[in-house]
């Protein structure tokens, strides 16, 4: 685990997540809390989420919840399209319309279901991100992808992994 400080020489204001769909039963939400904070103590307003189910999800509600201490800080649901919570759970369907309702930008990136279009909202996400806050368990699929396309379009920047 790294540091909850996460100072680099140049100067962050940009975190994107990429994370899981099912968390370990060993996550800790309140970890994942204190390294927004400490972003946010080193200087991120602008925090990117793709909306997915689990990690992502969780994310959201995170920033959301430090939004009240912290007003300068927005939340951007970044929606790879339109109708990407029909197949979730009633309960997430729920905290994803909640989330929708509170984030302080929308971007939709296709208005249908393509074969790229979770691989085109990561690559959005990581083109914006200052930082990436990764949720990784295994070095296959979405997250593990979006862990790499940053590792290469930004090598000297961070990935704080939870």
């Amino acid at each position: 685990m790294e540091q909850l400080t996460i100072q680099q020489n140049e100067p962050i204001k940009s975190c994107a997540f990429t994370g899981h769909r099912t968390l370990d039963k060993d996550f800790s939400p309140k970890l994942l809390k204190k390294y927004v904070l400490a972003l946010i103590d080193d200087g991120v307003e602008n925090f990117y989420t793709g909306m997915a189910m689990g990690f992502d999800l969780l994310a959201a509600e995170t920033v959301l919840a430090c939004k009240k201490k912290f007003p300068q800080v927005k939340l951007i649901a970044c929606i790879p399209y339109y109708g990407q919570e029909q197949n979730f759970s009633g309960k997430d369907k729920g905290r994803y319309a909640s989330i929708l309702k509170k984030a302080d930008e929308k971007v939709l990136l296709s208005e249908t279901y393509t074969r790229n279009c979770f691989l085109e909202r990561n690559r959005y996400m990581c083109d914006r991100a200052d930082v990436l806050v990764a949720y990784l368990r295994k070095e296959e699929g979405g997250t593990a992808y979006t862990v790499r396309y940053f590792k290469k379009i930004k090598p000297l920047k961070r990935i704080v992994y939870i």
